[in-house]
């Protein structure tokens, strides 16, 4: 039986992210496919689909849906891109990018993130290849790919993954200090040169691991 519970606000939260820009109807859709109510702590279920950052476990945060969906965006998703994302979290970011028929890799570093995403993951259905693992290393025997995402503030843009990204490759990722970032797209265009677009600020948990933040 499909669940409709949430169909009114899940409609009210696609017209609001329009206002707010978001263009692109492949995103959209995908926002409005995929069950958002799954992703987060049971308590907070019924905020579901206001738009804004929910605690989960460890923690952590699932990103606001505007957040989500700017991101998303930004990467220009074709079907069978090859995508790599870093920091897991609840697996929301990786499932939408996976409705959108793109091949996820997906990287995390807490323990019972990882178990929980990718078990959430097997009873949906969705083929997303998990890794628990330091993502600012990235993962490189199953590079290069079309699209890298960081869903976790860096304090730089980590080379290694820089050098895992395709030739005419987007990166986005959230780039500053602790507390508040700027969204970096970043374009590769040659094996030694990169094209970086600064966008708008945001905030994020900081990126932990061996390129990103200490402990």
């Amino acid at each position: 039986m499909i669940d409709t519970r949430f169909n009114e606000q899940k409609r009210v939260l696609i017209e609001l992210l329009k206002t707010k820009g978001i263009k692109d109807t492949s995103v959209l859709n995908a926002i409005m496919t995929v069950p958002r109510e799954r992703f987060i702590i049971p308590a907070f279920m019924s905020r579901a689909y206001e738009d804004s950052a929910l605690p989960i476990d460890d923690n952590q945060t699932i990103s606001q849906p505007y957040t989500v969906a700017y991101m998303t965006e930004c990467l220009q998703v074709k079907k069978n891109d090859k995508i790599l994302e870093i920091g897991t979290g609840s697996g929301y970011q990786a499932a939408i990018l996976s409705i959108m028929g793109a091949k996820i890799f997906t990287i995390e570093r807490i323990q019972s993130l990882y178990t929980k995403s990718k078990d959430l993951f097997k009873q949906l259905n969705l083929p997303i290849n998990s890794r628990l693992s330091d993502g600012t290393l990235g993962w490189r025997e199953m590079g290069p790919f079309d699209c890298i995402i960081i869903t976790a503030g860096a304090p730089d843009v980590p080379n290694t993954l820089l050098s895992q990204l395709k030739i005419n490759g987007r990166m986005i990722a959230p780039i500053g200090d602790r507390i508040n970032q700027d969204m970096v797209l970043i374009i590769r265009k040659s094996e030694s040169e990169f094209e970086k677009k600064v966008l708008d600020k945001f905030q994020f948990v900081p990126l932990i691991g061996k390129e990103g933040w200490n402990v």
